[in-house]
């Protein structure tokens, strides 16, 4: 499958992104908190229950996975980018390697990874994978982010993005501010604009091709901590007129990350940018982790007694996303899931 091909695919209208991505420490921790033992086992155990859930690619176009993922096989021996492929779900795969410091600033971070890259990618790449994930954090404080840190990770993310697509690999490119502390929706708007504007002039600069990427943004939100919580029509207001002042029309596709919201507040957001602005220039959806899978693993709980009823939690919540990313969600919908 060629990038063309891959985008398309990517980009279809009313399908998302499944972040199955943890590292082993962040999917350890999360099994940690429901009392699951996490071992590679539980872990393909688990990444293979959401892999073969009933009707996934209804709504799911793509799922990122971690490299551990990758290399995992079921028990009859078929690899997981197979079995995906089987499904009509296209394999994603995250490649950096996490944050480090970043030197002369307060304790912000830069992602590495760039080292080996392209040979890491042709590996992926002969093992099923067609799309890959970076991703940079912001973080809003009284200093934060710098001008230093906005613009170091705009290029980082600009050079993997270039160096994907050398690959024929579709680059989902994520600039994630983040949604700790207190700031205000206001301020949030002003760093995800300062934010996008220098991701976009480095993704020029670094002569990316905007038909084959994905920009996968946090929502313009308020901090989770700020006394005064954004309206769902806030954040959906200001999200579209900062993507609208930033985001090039040929930016295919926009999935959104969920950022630490709630299931229900990133399928809202979502359903309410569609709502409230119809005719956008581009496709706009969503790649979600814990948005998508939090009640799918609290279902399951480590048990394979248990995976019927997780895997249809799964299905349940992409598709009230995948109504979602086409205006037709409705708190209804909401409701008759939880009976169901």
């Amino acid at each position: 499958m060629n990038i063309q091909q891959t985008i398309k695919q990517l980009a279809t209208p009313g399908k998302g992104i499944l972040a199955a991505d943890e590292s082993t420490p962040t999917i350890t921790k999360r099994f940690s908190a429901l009392n699951i033992n996490s071992t590679e086992e539980t872990r393909r155990d688990y990444r293979k229950l959401l892999f073969t859930t009933p009707g996934l690619n209804e709504c799911i176009a793509g799922i990122i996975l971690y490299e551990e993922t990758l290399n995992q096989k079921t028990e009859d021996g078929i690899a997981f980018p197979e079995l995906l492929k089987k499904n009509g779900i296209l394999t994603g795969i995250k490649v950096d390697k996490g944050l480090v410091t970043l030197p002369y600033t307060r304790d912000e971070n830069i992602t590495q990874g760039l080292d080996g890259l392209a040979e890491r990618l042709a590996d992926y790449k002969a093992k099923g994978a067609c799309f890959a994930k970076w991703r940079a954090v912001y973080a809003i404080s009284a200093n934060t982010p710098s001008s230093l840190a906005i613009a170091a990770n705009a290029e980082v993310l600009a050079r993997y993005a270039a160096i994907c697509q050398s690959q024929d690999i579709v680059p989902i490119v994520e600039p994630e501010v983040l949604i700790d502390g207190d700031h205000t929706i206001e301020t949030c708007a002003e760093v995800s604009e300062s934010v996008l504007q220098e991701v976009f002039e480095a993704l020029h600069q670094n002569k990316v091709s905007l038909e084959h990427i994905i920009l996968k943004p946090s929502m313009v939100i308020s901090g989770k901590t700020c006394p005064i919580k954004a309206s769902i029509e806030q954040v959906a207001t200001e999200t579209i007129r900062i993507l609208k002042r930033t985001v090039p029309a040929a930016v295919p596709t926009i999935n959104f990350l969920s950022g630490g919201q709630s299931s229900q507040d990133a399928t809202a957001h979502l359903n309410t940018m569609h709502t409230l602005f119809p005719h956008l220039p581009w496709n706009v959806s969503y790649s979600y982790a814990r948005a998508l899978q939090d009640n799918c693993m609290k279902l399951w709980l480590g048990e394979s007694k248990n995976n019927t009823l997780a895997q249809k939690a799964l299905y349940t919540r992409a598709k009230l996303n995948s109504m979602a990313a086409q205006g037709k969600y409705t708190v209804e919908m909401e409701k008759e899931a939880i009976v169901a």
